[in-house]
């Protein structure tokens, strides 16, 4: 299973600057919901992916917005990972005071500021070699740290620290496939009704 499948709602951020939205599962009126603010559905690899283009940088914390909030008219199980609605006119150059980077199995950040290391050792993340280097365990399971991630963001924020979650998605057509569904079961036959005899 792929980071982006642990949840009903997933929001992230390419390194180009894509603002991305994969639903796991299907929701009402949501294709309604996410044209009406402006993202744009495109077929990737078995699923249907809702993109706001690099462009939209300048609204694209407003355009996430009202479509996770007509969204979570159906559900509540949402993860926003996507460092472009989090500034107004995010670029991938912006600077933040805490980097957070998925690459392969593991999940490590950067603090610029020992204020931000210290949030995220209190969220369980632990020094990693070099100054202000930071690392979660290892056997730590990806929706646990996922959990992590976005309590330590929310911290982070709420401090005034500003973060970029990297995903390790260069573009939208580096979005992992859909997961494989296994096959519905199979309906058992119909149990035919009992006569019972009245008196």
């Amino acid at each position: 299973m792929a980071l982006t499948d642990h949840h009903d709602i997933f929001i992230g951020s390419t390194d180009d600057g894509w603002t991305f939205v994969a639903l796991n599962r299907p929701l009402p009126r949501a294709a309604r919901i996410l044209t009406a603010a402006g993202f744009t559905a495109r077929q990737h690899q078995g699923r249907t992916l809702y993109l706001l283009g690099p462009e939209t940088a300048e609204d694209a914390h407003e355009r996430a917005g009202v479509a996770a909030y007509g969204l979570m008219a159906h559900t509540l199980d949402l993860v926003d990972l996507a460092w472009t609605t989090r500034q107004h006119g995010a670029t991938p150059a912006a600077r933040p005071e805490v980097t957070i980077r998925f690459t392969n199995d593991a999940v490590t950040a950067t603090a610029a500021t020992g204020r931000a290391g210290a949030v995220l050792a209190r969220h369980g993340f632990t020094p990693a070699g070099a100054k202000r280097q930071y690392a979660l365990p290892p056997g730590l399971g990806e929706r646990d740290a996922l959990g992590t991630i976005v309590r330590a963001e929310a911290h982070l924020y709420a401090d005034g620290i500003s973060v970029r979650i990297d995903l390790g998605i260069a573009t939208w057509q580096d979005i992992p496939p859909a997961p494989s569904r296994p096959g519905a079961a199979p309906t058992p036959p119909p149990t035919p009704p009992v006569n019972r005899r009245s008196r």
